[in-house]
C-alpha cells in the first residue's frame, strides 16, 4: 500500500508514513499490540511512582489485613483447603513451572517444523525473567511484613516476579495458540484460559501475604506489557520470514 501524492511530497510526513505501513501499523494486530505495550508501560512506571511515594500503602494494607483473620494474623480468610489451593495456585507462576511450560512448548514447536518459533517463545519467556530481575534489583522493595507469609521467599517484592511471569508466558502462549487455530470459540477460549491463570496466579501471591497488591498490580501491567511487545515483534518477523508463519486453515 502507497501514501497518498500530497504526502509523499511532504519529507516528514512521508517517511512517517513509511515508516508506519513498514511496521504494519495500519493492520488492527500490530497496532492494537503496540497500544497495549504503551498503556500497560505507562502505567507501571505510573504505579512504580505512586509506590515510591508511598501512595499505595494504605490500600496496600487494608486489603492484605481484610484477607486474614483479625484475630489472628496467620489465619488467611477462608476454609483451610482454600489456602493449600492457593498455594498449588501460586506454583503455576513459579520459576519451574514456567521453565518447564516453556521447554515443553519449545520442544513441540521444534519437533512439528516450527523451530523459529519454538526458539522465540524461549526468548521471550527467558527475557521476562531477565527483565524481572532486574526491576526487583532496581526497586529492591521489602517483602510485606503487615502478616505472615503463607510460603518462603527469597527475592525482593516490586513487581511480583510470579504475576508478571504468568502473565508474560501464559498470555505469549494463548495468543500463539489463538493465532494458529480457525474456530473463534477455542480462539476465545485459549485467550481467556490464559487471562484467568494469570489472574489467579497474582491473586494467590496477595492471599497468601507474599505481596502487596501494588507489587502484583505491577507485575500484570509490566507483565501483559511484555507479552504484547513480544507479539508484535512475531507479527514484525513472521512477515519478514524470521519465525514460521502460522498454518492457514484447513477448508471449510
Amino acid at each position: 500500500m502507497r501514501a497518498p501524492t500530497f504526502v509523499r511530497r511532504i519529507p516528514f510526513l512521508s517517511h512517517a508514513t513509511s515508516v508506519w505501513l513498514r511496521l504494519r501499523l495500519n493492520e488492527v494486530g500490530p497496532l492494537l499490540a503496540l497500544i497495549c505495550v504503551s498503556g500497560l508501560g505507562y502505567a507501571f512506571f505510573a504505579l512504580a511512582h505512586e509506590v515510591g511515594e508511598g501512595s499505595t500503602e494504605a490500600l496496600d494494607r487494608r486489603i492484605l489485613l481484610a484477607l486474614r483473620n483479625p484475630a489472628d494474623l496467620s489465619d488467611p480468610i477462608g476454609p483451610p483447603w482454600l489456602e493449600e489451593t492457593m498455594r498449588d495456585i501460586t506454583g503455576l507462576g513459579s520459576v519451574f513451572t514456567i521453565v518447564l511450560l516453556t521447554v515443553a512448548v519449545a520442544a513441540y514447536l521444534a519437533l512439528s517444523g516450527k523451530r523459529r518459533v519454538g526458539l522465540f517463545v524461549v526468548g521471550a519467556v527467558g527475557g521476562g525473567e531477565l527483565v524481572s530481575t532486574v526491576l526487583k534489583l532496581f526497586y529492591h522493595r521489602p517483602r510485606p511484613d503487615l502478616v505472615p507469609h503463607g510460603m518462603d521467599v527469597f527475592t525482593a517484592s516490586f513487581p511480583s516476579g510470579h504475576a508478571m511471569m504468568s502473565a508474560i508466558a501464559y498470555l505469549t502462549l494463548a495468543t500463539l495458540i489463538a493465532r494458529i487455530d480457525r474456530h473463534r470459540r477455542v480462539k476465545a477460549l485459549v485467550l481467556a484460559l490464559g487471562v484467568a491463570m494469570t489472574l489467579l496466579v497474582g491473586i494467590s501471591r496477595i492471599y497468601l501475604g507474599v505481596h502487596w497488591p501494588s507489587d502484583v498490580l505491577a507485575g500484570w501491567c509490566i507483565g501483559a506489557a511484555w507479552a504484547a511487545l513480544c507479539w508484535f515483534v512475531a507479527l514484525q518477523l513472521q512477515r519478514s520470514g524470521g519465525v514460521e508463519a502460522p498454518d492457514p486453515p484447513p477448508p471449510e
